[in-house]
């Protein structure tokens, strides 16, 4: 705004006598190129300038120019910006004392519109032309501005010792220099010298270096990158590319030069102390993060706009919920597909129409910024020279004012550094090998064909481990049954969308089942181990070469052209690619035409064999720990998933599949992360528990590992120190169970009080504080020992006698401590009815789509609530072992259940998934009838039948049998099935003398006898 420069101010504040002698120094500084600027917004103080400059202009002979400020387009649109300014500034709308424009003037003026506006001063006007046209045209876009990386004494330049290291590096890893490899290692060291970028492979492998010695794992490598030879030879990758027929021009290509991007995966905990490196090398100065820009969306837009005009909540979440749920879904497709939408845009001078048109307006515009999770920019100097930085209170570093889709352009080195959790776990899980079983591992030499790690694979056994742990992986390994990297390689490729359409004909080709054809007779090499499908991107490049004489870097060409479809190119490369195949091998240009037909097909899908090779790899190692050390392995992903509780869940049940204990703490085990114990077992960590910070771990697990082990409460009190592991932390202790194993007390007593003295864990404190005193303050005397003996006679605290916890009363308190259920399930005493009378679980119920459905569980929320019509209905969370999934009950549904809306409570709900409203492929359950879990099993089972294999059928059996039917008596009828699977014969009978009562003991008794099954039928 003008009245807010230099000499505006000083005629605002200070008189125009001292504004004059500022308007002159600036005239001194910029001679005829120092104009006089006036804009005309309706303001006064803007007014009391414009006339006390218009008399200096005419005083000094300078030139006035017209301009307007313009904060938005249109002037309609100043209401909007206007909402936009109370977002940014958290103010509402009504607000009498918030920032605000004083006029809607703010807008993109035309030519006419300035010309009536400064009507009295035409020449303003044609002298804002002159100053546009003296405004030179600056590019931005420069090439990429490397860090300074100084070459250790005794090399000239970067090539020279990135060449020294590559080749030294080569024996390392091969051993014999042979002249293949010597020949590779040349072609790329050419061309990196020859693309200038020498420096930047240096400084990868410097960070990579820092990083092994600073303890932080590292990726065996991501993206193109993995197919250079040179990167492996200096450390970059962990992959050979020679093995695994990778090639060095998918990642730079001499016939189309363009920066490579080198990612780089580091374990997420570890990732800092790298990003500490780099700005302690660097300096700070020359180290940001990347800024990004928050837009808003549909749904923000209007929650955004109603909030600001005081819109009440329940009608503002009304309007967002309208919008559909589908990505990128913008107000104009949801006006378009949704009538309600659309009719209370309609629906003139509401509130809601306001909200809607204002939210359009809005639509797209940056709300907020963010920091990019994984890149960092270095530069060779100060980054004030090159690009605007600014600071942020969520890091340390600089950030940077261009978002990621500028910062290259403009000539940055953004790097990606990735925190990869998997590295961690890895990393995590080797230590627990070492400490629990003495065997130290190095994982870059595991062995890559071990059977007992390919049986995990064929099974499917893949939950936990990296990439193939979905639930449609895992059945496509157990179809595959693979047998070899290759497999797995093609997998990781394959299962995508796209790709993932040609796995039956890999499956089946893999199996015999369908018959392997290659398009041509010259690629059954490169695609043997796919089976003759184009999986890979580099099969497109290679299949170029190899029968049209392309060279490496003129095929990488023609695949990108392929991949993006580009019409002209494809027709220009079609006619490269027959001319080539008949002049290199005479072939028929039906047939090459028909082979570049198959290459656009699979360029559509294929991906970077480079990457796959990589994550295939990571990924083996977390199967080859999981196949030999289940253990170890799963304390790791414990440790490294404690805080989603969701995942914590299904990472114990995967463990209790796998018949690996998982015990609660224990503050004589436990270590402050999952570990596992001398008998295999895995033990929870105290840092799980709320309540039981770091240093109180430290603590207790430090004077635990000096001395021994914890007698009982009050050894505990005495020995540790109470700032760290004050009352709070006890109580969270033994609300976890962390002091179960302690001798004479069970779990309520430390928490239990009716005597007015306290729980006695409060008498724990106070006896260890005494204790601790006493040691303090004992002098070295004659009398010393016997007063130690006396007070060491003292008589401990007693606690107060009651009744221990209920099952459910104790696990809802492991919940309250540490987020998760650990001693059971408040569903465990009904896995009777979740296998019996359920069809579904609250993970995968949305995928019966349109049908009825049953399935149990907690209600772990409940909520009565009063529409503003005054018509009241429900919300509640079932949890079940897989998850959670919120409901809502309506109408005449929540009349009939309303009394089934209690936290805590065990039901059984049927329903039916039905569409979302006016939410295109977006499904709910609706719930209609809630009841009491207790009383399904007697209420539903209408009769038991219990399966007889023919061959086990004698007299014992079936006196067994009798008995248990007699003791159990009931009225659930009874039936047999005789069964005799060799000959496919199945006989069923009634039985006419006995009906039972199906409860646990009768179940239990029935499948104590070996090969005898039953089932529960509604």
């Amino acid at each position: 705004m003008l009245f807010a420069s230099e000499v505006a101010q000083t005629i605002l504040y200070e008189g125009e006598e001292a504004a004059e002698k500022c308007f002159l120094e600036w005239l001194d500084i910029f001679g005829v190129d120092y104009y006089v600027e006036l804009q005309r917004h309706k303001i006064p103080e803007q007014d009391q300038c414009n006339e006390v400059l218009l008399k200096w202009a005419k005083k000094y002979q300078v030139k006035v120019i017209a301009t307007n400020d313009v904060h938005y387009v249109n002037q309609k649109d100043s209401t909007a910006q206007d909402i936009l300014l109370c977002l940014q500034t958290g103010k509402e709308y009504t607000d009498p004392n918030r920032m605000r424009f004083v006029s809607d003037q703010f807008f993109l003026k035309s030519p006419q519109e300035m010309a009536v506006l400064f009507s009295d001063l035409p020449e303003a006007v044609a002298n804002t032309q002159e100053v546009a046209d003296k405004v030179q045209a600056i590019s931005l876009e420069r090439d990429v501005l490397l860090p300074i990386f100084r070459v250790p004494t005794g090399f000239t330049t970067q090539g020279a010792y990135l060449r020294h290291l590559a080749m030294e590096g080569a024996k390392q890893r091969y051993g014999e220099l042979t002249a293949s490899l010597t020949k590779q290692l040349n072609y790329e060291l050419a061309i990196i010298e020859e693309t200038g970028f020498p420096g930047y492979f240096l400084i990868v492998q410097d960070l990579i270096s820092a990083a092994q010695k600073l303890k932080v794992a590292v990726g065996p490598g991501r993206g193109s990158v993995v197919g250079s030879v040179v990167a492996y030879c200096i450390g970059i990758t962990n992959i050979d590319p020679v093995r695994y027929n990778l090639l060095f021009e998918r990642f730079l290509n001499p016939e189309r030069i363009s920066m490579p991007d080198i990612d780089i995966d580091f374990d997420d905990v570890g990732r800092q102390k790298v990003i500490d490196y780099v700005v302690d090398k660097y300096g700070k100065d020359q180290v940001a993060q990347i800024i990004t820009f928050g837009s808003m969306g549909a749904k923000s837009a209007i929650r955004d706009v109603a909030r600001v005009l005081k819109l009440p909540l329940n009608k503002s979440d009304q309007m967002a919920k309208l919008v559909p749920e589908k990505l990128g879904t913008t107000l104009a497709h949801a006006l378009a597909d949704v009538p309600e939408l659309e009719a209370l845009k309609k629906k003139k001078d509401s509130p809601e129409s306001k909200v809607i048109a204002l939210a359009e307006t809005l639509e797209g515009s940056a709300r907020h910024t963010g920091i990019h999770a994984a890149g960092i920019i270095i530069a060779p100097n100060n980054l004030l020279h090159y690009i605007p930085v600014k600071t942020d209170k969520n890091t340390d570093l600089l950030v940077t004012q261009y978002d990621g889709s500028v910062v290259e352009s403009v000539g940055m080195l953004k790097m990606d550094f990735l925190g990869l959790k998997t590295l961690s776990i890895i990393k995590d899980a080797l230590e627990l090998v070492e400490k629990t079983y003495g065997e130290r591992i190095n994982i870059d030499d595991i062995c890559l064909s071990d059977e007992k790690t390919f049986a995990l694979y064929q099974r499917g056994d893949t939950i936990a481990t990296f990439q193939f742990e979905s639930e449609g992986m895992r059945q496509w390994l157990v179809k595959l049954q693979p047998n070899s990297m290759e497999d797995l390689i093609a997998m990781n490729a394959l299962y995508r969308p796209g790709p993932m359409q040609f796995i039956p004909n890999f499956v089946a080709r893999k199996h015999g089942q369908e018959k392997t054809e290659y398009a041509h007779p010259l690629l059954q090499d490169i695609l043997k181990h796919t089976y003759g499908i184009m999986v890979y991107q580099e099969q497109i490049i290679q299949t170029a070469q190899i029968m049209a004489g392309y060279t490496l870097g003129a095929a990488d060409l023609l695949r990108r052209a392929m991949g993006k479809k580009k019409t002209d190119e494809m027709a220009k490369q079609r006619e490269v690619f027959v001319k080539g195949a008949q002049e290199k091998h005479g072939i028929e240009r039906a047939k090459a035409l028909d082979v570049f037909s198959v290459m656009e097909k699979f360029a559509q899908y294929g991906f970077n064999r480079s990457h796959s090779a990589a994550y295939s790899v990571l990924a083996y190692q977390t199967a080859y720990l999981k196949a030999h050390y289940p253990a170890a392995y799963m304390a790791s992903v414990l440790t490294h998933n404690q805080r989603d509780i969701d995942k914590i869940a299904f990472f114990i049940n995967e463990c209790k599949r796998q018949e690996i204990p998982v015990l609660g703490p224990d503050v004589n085990e436990s270590e402050a992360t999952f570990s596992v114990n001398h008998m295999g077992q895995i033990r929870f960590g105290l840092h799980a528990i709320k309540g039981v910070g770091e240093a109180a771990a430290e603590a207790i697990i430090g004077e635990r590992s000096n001395g021994p082990s914890f007698q009982d409460i009050f050894s505990l009190a005495e020995r540790i120190n109470l700032r760290a592991v004050n009352k709070k932390t006890l109580e969270s202790l033994a609300m976890a169970g962390a002091l179960d194993n302690f001798p004479h007390y069970h779990r309520k007593q430390y928490l239990y009080s009716d005597d007015g003295r306290g729980t006695l864990i409060e008498k724990a404190i106070h006896h260890g504080q005494q204790r601790q005193q006493e040691k303090l303050a004992a002098q070295q005397s004659l009398f010393s020992v016997a007063g130690d003996q006396e007070k060491q006679d003292r008589p401990m605290p007693e606690g107060i006698a009651c009744a221990p916890y209920a099952a459910l009363e104790r696990l809802k308190m492991e919940k309250e401590a540490v987020g998760f259920y650990i001693s059971g399930h408040p569903l465990d005493q009904y896995k009777v009815e979740l296998d019996h009378f359920c069809n579904c679980n609250t993970k995968n119920v949305l995928a019966l789509r349109g049908r009825e459905v049953r399935l149990a569980g907690l209600i772990s929320v409940a909520k009565h609530r009063t529409s503003k019509q005054g018509k009241s209905f429900g919300l509640f969370t079932l949890e079940d072992y897989e998850g959670t999934l919120p409901m809502a009950l309506f109408g005449e549904d929540f009349l009939r259940n309303r009394h089934m809306l209690e936290e805590g409570m065990l039901v059984y709900v049927t329903g039916r998934v039905v569409a979302r409203y006016n939410q295109a492929d977006s499904w709910e359950l609706k719930p209609q009838k809630l009841r009491l879990l207790s009383e399904i099993r007697d209420a539903m089972s209408k009769s038991l039948c219990v399966h007889l294999p023919v061959s086990q059928i004698n007299t014992e059996l079936i006196t067994t049998l009798e008995k248990i039917f007699t003791q159990h008596s009931g009225t659930c009828s009874l039936v047999l099935q005789l069964t005799a699977p060799k000959e496919a014969i199945q006989v069923t009978c009634l039985s006419r003398s006995y009906a039972v009562h199906p409860q646990n003991e009768l179940l239990e008794a029935i499948q104590s006898i070996k090969g005898v099954t039953y089932r529960l039928q509604a």
